[in-house]
């Protein structure tokens, strides 16, 4: 298994990192509100997303560079390191100056100019499954990264389509298990989305993630969700998020998973 350096944070060792935040960034408030219960609670890492690729054109898109300068602040006042989605190759270098981290959502896992062009930088990547996509197309997907040089791969899982409909996605839970031994790479479980609006789900599918070996969780918390310009139905509130970042570090301890968090 590769070990992925994020500033002193080591991502697939024996510590599961979860890297914690909204699914957009609406204010400067907001997110240093959200940074700063999420890393007492535990996350090593801040998720935030400022370019937001929406299937419908009148939903909230994003701030954009406004939203940058937002996650700037976050990292001054908390010192977590960023984690934000890319999803235009013309903006690879604006996001590279402050993202610790790209994130390549499931929509562009095969946008290959973007997948170029992150791969000729020297940060990690993180690269979400297509939600329909078998195993195969997506590592062929990252072979367009590390094709460049870029070797600093996260792979992440955050759910498919499937028949059922009771859920928005469905967590595909073999994928991690099977990711683990296919790949070198550290994978992540997407909980929040690979349960989609139902945030009642979350905590016992991001257990399901830590018991199958996952690396890292990525999870959606808001201090407002009612609130939320986006996916508010699938964002645990910050009390919510403490108890579960609690019963993950002791879930982590038993001899189950024998990792720490």
């Amino acid at each position: 298994m590769s070990i992925v350096k994020v500033g002193n944070i080591e991502i697939g060792g024996n510590r599961v990192i979860v890297a914690a935040g909204p699914c957009a960034i609406e204010s400067e408030e907001q997110a240093v509100t959200i940074a700063k219960a999420v890393k007492k609670s535990g996350a090593l890492i801040f998720r935030g997303g400022v370019y937001k690729p929406r299937t419908k054109r009148v939903s909230f898109q994003g701030l954009k560079e406004k939203g940058l300068k937002i996650l700037e602040t976050v990292r001054k006042e908390t010192g977590l390191p960023i984690i934000t989605e890319v999803v235009d190759p013309r903006d690879v270098e604006k996001v590279y100056r402050v993202a610790d981290i790209f994130q390549i959502g499931s929509r562009n896992f095969q946008n290959f100019p973007l997948l170029v062009e992150v791969g000729k930088t020297d940060k990690p990547v993180m690269i979400k499954r297509g939600m329909n996509a078998r195993l195969d197309v997506y590592l062929s997907a990252v072979e367009y990264v590390t094709a460049e040089g870029n070797e600093r791969i996260l792979l992440c899982e955050r759910g498919i389509n499937a028949l059922e409909t009771h859920t928005r996605n469905t967590l595909d839970i073999n994928a991690i298990m099977a990711l683990k031994t296919v790949s070198t790479f550290p994978v992540f479980g997407d909980p929040s989305h690979g349960t989609g609006g139902r945030s009642d789900m979350v905590g016992r599918a991001a257990m399901a993630c830590l018991v199958v070996g996952a690396d890292g969780l990525l999870i959606e918390v808001h201090n407002k969700p009612d609130e939320a310009l986006c996916d508010g139905d699938q964002a645990l509130t910050l009390e919510q998020f403490d108890g579960l970042m609690m019963d993950l570090k002791e879930l982590a301890a038993t001899n189950a998973v024998g990792r720490i968090i």
